[in-house]
């Protein structure tokens, strides 16, 4: 028995901790809204949706441990959602934000606050709408520091610090290409360009390089700038850490900067052992750290982006953006006419999977000592992805294939989202006929999954299938590509938990032969991961977050048409009672 005496030691003890902690974070207020903004790019101005008028969306800044409270107003004309991409949500389900997951749809003309924590996280993180195809142009970078008074955990400490966000643009509506998709059945029109930092650079139409003529008092001299592309402004000798982003809609992407090394640091919020590469390979939702010394001779170097496009046959944006990394030390005569041309970079050719395959495999937590890896697994699932076909008559609303519409599954149950009710609502509610959790754990039949398809295979079912999990089960999710359409790389991201990725490779898996490779001593952590082109990826985490949680493809089109399933993690012991109950301006459909 502890004594009386000890026991007020130990209380005040806990109680000076927690009062220090709370000295050390804070709660930021944000108030984002979301309208009608119009923006030029690529010789057009159009009207597009942005949050506050900015595009891409405000950068939010925090530290880990504080608290954030942001008010979406919608002054749109679409319903909208916000996702806070990576951030597990403990005890704030009803702010992750997927629409008729953990949310109905804020409609037009009405606000939802959301109020969450960053709980043992920091590095890159960001948030993007989460309704239909809106996301095309309603993101930013979520930028999580450490503590005060906890360093980075690599050597350098940055001097400059920029995010870089990845994404696609069309010159035309992005809803009406979404509609047009999904009354056709075909495969949607292909991006006019990729942005770096919402601008395409300077090898598309109306972007290209200019002479300025810039005079001071004491001389004049001709500079080439440009008016659509973004630069970032370093000195001589400076630790850059740039936090890159893929919010592009549908496509992998590569990147690198002209005549210097990237040091990859860390992805999805969580730190791995460094190395260094030429150039990275991020999937859409993926992050991804990097440190760049800025050693050279004062120059110009572009950033360059350009797609990893997989899937045989599918048309794809094979245009390049670009960015500028400027050194402030660059001599006056430098500045001069052709010889301030930035330099340009060299990329992987757009099937290059082997430099892809050779830059994932490197990812190595930074710490096995601090790793939970599961290992007594109480949950093994196997998962199937890919593209399919519904088989239909020929006529304006069959346009895939050889007579089909395009559709998309895991394990041949395309998912259909809830209009009624947010699944979240109705598993907390017990609203009937919502949902069923009969999602199968595994392939319905088992087939050559990466080889030649029997076209008998190809049709999906419909429904809203879930996987009810246990609070604090350990799970194993394998997921395997398949080659219906066409083999290709599949961005998935798990909502409310981060995981580790314990193996990778090519064709199809093999239980007795692929198991006993797995890395469970220091697998990197993710919260999306790129399953192989013809391959697969296997995945662990605890399901210690009570709520439902949305797995899918990043690639919007691929959810669009029911790449998706969800997890059910049933109430947990030592829940704050609170989660039970819906916020009081939470939307209702």
């Amino acid at each position: 028995m502890i004594p009386q005496s000890t026991t007020a030691i130990l209380s005040l003890s806990v109680t000076f901790i927690f009062a220090a902690w709370l000295a050390d974070s804070e709660t930021h207020y944000h108030e984002f809204v979301v309208q009608s903004t119009p923006i030029k790019r690529l010789c057009t101005s159009r009207s597009i949706l942005t949050v506050n008028g900015q595009f891409p969306g405000p950068t939010i800044e925090v530290r880990d441990g504080d608290s954030l409270v942001i008010k979406v107003i919608n002054r749109a004309l679409y319903n909208v959602t916000i996702h806070w991409h990576g951030i597990r949500q403990r005890g704030t389900q009803w702010a992750d934000g997927p629409e008729y997951v953990t949310q109905c749809p804020i409609q037009p003309g009405a606000a939802y606050t959301y109020r969450f924590s960053i709980q043992n996280q920091d590095g890159t993180l960001w948030w993007h709408a989460h309704s239909r195809w809106i996301r095309a142009t309603i993101y930013g970078a979520l930028v999580i520091y450490p503590k005060l008074g906890v360093p980075y955990p690599f050597q350098n400490h940055p001097d400059k610090d920029f995010p870089v966000i990845l994404g696609e643009w069309w010159d035309t509506d992005i809803l009406g290409i979404m509609r047009q998709a999904l009354f056709s059945g075909a495969a949607p029109n292909v991006s006019d360009a990729y942005t770096i930092n919402g601008q395409p650079g300077d090898f598309y139409r109306c972007s290209s390089l200019g002479l300025l003529q810039t005079c001071s008092l004491y001389d004049c001299q001709v500079l080439l700038v440009s008016t659509y592309t973004a630069t970032f402004y370093v000195d001589a000798g400076d630790t850059v850490l740039l936090r890159i982003i893929n919010a592009a809609l549908n496509q992998q992407l590569f990147f690198t900067v002209a005549n210097h090394m990237l040091t990859v640091v860390g992805a999805d919020a969580a730190y791995n052992k460094p190395f260094t590469t030429r150039v990275i390979m991020v999937g859409p939702g993926q992050t991804t750290n990097v440190l760049l010394t800025a050693d050279q001779p004062p120059a110009r170097s572009y950033m360059a982006t350009r797609a990893y496009a997989t899937a045989q046959g599918a048309p794809f944006d094979n245009t390049t953006a670009t960015a500028i990394l400027e050194y402030n030390s660059i001599p006056c005569h430098s500045r001069k006419g052709s010889s301030y041309t930035p330099i340009l970079p060299r990329l992987p050719p757009y099937n290059d999977t082997a430099t892809v395959a050779s830059f994932t495999s490197q990812f190595r937590s930074l710490s096995s000592s601090d790793a939970q890896i599961p290992t007594d697994i109480d949950e093994n699932l196997f998962i199937t992805v890919g593209l399919g076909f519904y088989n239909c008559i020929p006529s304006p609303t069959c346009q895939g294939p050889n007579a089909t519409r395009f559709a998309s599954s895991m394990n041949n149950v395309s998912f259909v989202l809830p209009r009624r009710a947010s699944l979240l609502q109705a598993y907390y509610q017990s609203i009937p006929g919502v949902y069923t959790t009969d999602f199968p754990p595994v392939p319905p039949i088992q087939f050559d999954y990466t080889g030649n398809v029997p076209r008998a295979l190809w049709q999906p079912v419909r429904g809203t299938k879930l996987y009810k999990l246990k609070y604090g089960s350990k799970v194993q999710v394998v997921f395997q590509d398949t080659g219906i359409f066409s083999t290709e790389d599949h961005p998935i991201h798990l909502h409310g938990h981060q995981f580790y990725v314990v193996g990778q490779g090519f064709g199809n898996f093999n239980p007795s032969r692929d198991s006993t490779n797995f890395n469970l001593i220091d697998p990197p952590e993710r919260n999306t991961i790129g399953v192989p082109v013809g391959g697969w990826a296997a995945i662990r985490f605890v399901a210690d977050n009570p709520g439902v949680w949305l797995m899918h493809c990043h690639i919007d089109a691929h959810l669009t048409w029911g790449l998706a399933m969800a997890f059910l993690v049933d109430n947990g012991p030592g829940l704050l009672q609170s989660v039970d109950r819906p916020p009081l301006d939470l939307p209702q459909c």
